[in-house]
């Protein structure tokens, strides 16, 4: 998103400009600034180059560039080290010394803030700027940043945006999902669009979305939003293997119990998707979680936290072990040479131990409020709508009702008969609910009481429109009959 934004924008407004962009091959370069990119840039005779997203720990590279006679800016928004990149601009909210008030911003996002000033500076108007504003909406979920301040903003009207006119790109994968024209929502950028933006690079390269996000309404985006879809297809195949063995991994693990961390290697994962499933682990166990594989002589990986504990810091305490590594309190990449793993396996886990507390270590179900089906209501519901978009740092409003019954209807649903559909009632009416891969609750539905947690949607078939909860967990309410 971020390469596609200032690309389209410089392409834009300064068509006098050779404009070119390079997005490194994540298997053979690795993730930020390459030599080959830098090799790319000379050759194109670029006298500038912009890091997105990356580069705040470039210093080599940088170097390197410098030598070319090429000027680098970097846009990040990763935890620099102390000593930076000799760079001839350095945009990262996150550094020391920077007074900007907000530090959460996207990769994406600080791309936005240098195009929002060169915009200024050049006397360009700013309408000009937020024709692209969906591609930062879509950074700031895929990203998984908070949705505070400045960035509940850029998302609220990217959003707008991607419902009202979306680039062409961004269009030809909602008519392919079916989303076209309808009420978008972060959760469908983060679980619907983003996924198959971003499975191009995790499966083979990255270039192939932005040519699909840079592409102008007279090409064929459909067959590229075909390609990504296909490539997401594939992704998840194989997510779903590598969440199985590392499961495995884990249950089979002499130590499981004792540890307070995950570390796991295994040499023939598919490191592209090592994030996900790092992901997927954490919310299964719960403890911070490295997942490794062997790449071009070297064990590369991902890393992904759990709420409160700095997971950055962690593995900076590792940095004697460690070749590469970059990221921020909740995720983070790594490389290390093989002979290594044992050192970083005992000193993460030292770390970890040393830091986390018993209660960052539980899985926590919070809830805002507990109210009873007759307050659930449209006048409720628009009330909520205010409070959007919703995402980490604005969560979604839960709320508990209790003393509930199954009306007889509630039923399992699903491709894989692993989602439950729930009609229930408090004696005075009746509420439908959705609740995904619980299946294995509808024994309790069926012939206990029960209290839900839960989220309240909107739903919307033929076009008649209903309200729909979405259930987060189910417990046993018999003791309060």
């Amino acid at each position: 998103t971020a390469v596609s934004l200032i690309y389209l924008f410089l392409k834009n407004n300064f068509p006098e400009l050779s404009v070119k962009y390079y997005i490194p091959d994540r298997y053979s370069e690795g993730y930020g600034i390459s030599l080959a990119g830098i090799d790319f840039a000379k050759k194109n005779s670029c006298s500038l180059m912009i890091a997105l997203d990356c580069g705040i720990k470039a210093i080599d590279e940088i170097k390197y560039a410098k030598e070319q006679d090429i000027d680098v800016i970097v846009c990040d928004h990763h935890t620099p080290d102390d000593i930076l990149p000799d760079a001839v601009a350095i945009l990262d909210p996150k550094r020391k010394d920077c007074n900007y008030p907000y530090k959460e911003l996207s990769g994406c996002g600080v791309g936005f803030k240098l195009l929002q000033a060169l915009s200024i500076e050049k006397g360009i108007a700013l309408d000009n700027l937020f024709s692209f504003i969906d591609l930062v909406a879509l950074s700031i979920a895929s990203d998984i940043v908070p949705i505070t301040d400045e960035n509940r903003i850029l998302c609220r009207y990217g959003l707008k945006k991607i419902i009202e006119n979306p680039l062409p790109g961004i269009r030809a994968i909602m008519k392919q999902l079916g989303i076209l024209g309808e009420k978008i929502e972060v959760s469908d950028l983060v679980f619907k669009i983003g996924p198959r933006i971003n499975a191009s690079g995790r499966m083979t390269h990255a270039k192939e979305s932005v040519k699909l996000l840079i592409g102008k309404i007279s090409e064929n985006l459909i067959d590229k939003a075909d390609t990504v879809n296909i490539l997401n297809t594939k992704r998840k195949e194989i997510d779903a293997i590598i969440r199985n063995e590392a499961f495995e991994m884990i249950k089979q693990s002499a130590d499981y119990y004792t540890r307070k961390s995950i570390v796991l290697l295994k040499n023939d994962w598919y490191k592209g998707v090592l994030g996900i499933v790092a992901s997927r682990v954490v919310e299964e166990f719960y403890k911070p979680t490295v997942l490794l594989t062997e790449s071009e002589g070297m064990l590369v990986g991902s890393a992904r936290s759990v709420d409160g504990f700095d997971l950055y810091e962690a593995i900076d305490a590792c940095r004697d072990y460690l070749e590469n590594y970059g990221g921020h309190k909740f995720a983070a990449g790594l490389s290390m040479k093989k002979e290594s793993f044992k050192h970083f396996y005992k000193k993460f886990e030292e770390y970890v131990a040393s830091k986390i507390t018993d209660t960052q270590l539980e899985k926590k179900l919070q809830f805002d409020l507990e109210i009873s089906l007759s307050e659930i209501n449209w006048q409720l519901f628009r009330k909520l709508n205010l409070l959007r978009p919703f995402g980490p740092g604005n969560m979604t409003p839960v709320f508990v009702t209790s003393a509930l019954r199954d009306t007889g209807k509630s039923k399992i649903v699903g491709k894989h008969n692993d989602h439950l559909q729930l009609f229930l009632t408090d004696g005075k009416q009746e509420i439908k609910a959705i609740a995904f891969g619980m299946a294995d609750k509808l024994n309790l539905v069926k012939h206990s009481q029960i209290k839900i947690c839960y989220t309240i949607e909107s739903n919307h078939y033929r076009g008649e429109s209903s309200l729909q909860l979405f259930i987060k967990a189910i417990f046993d309410d018999t003791q309060n009959k």
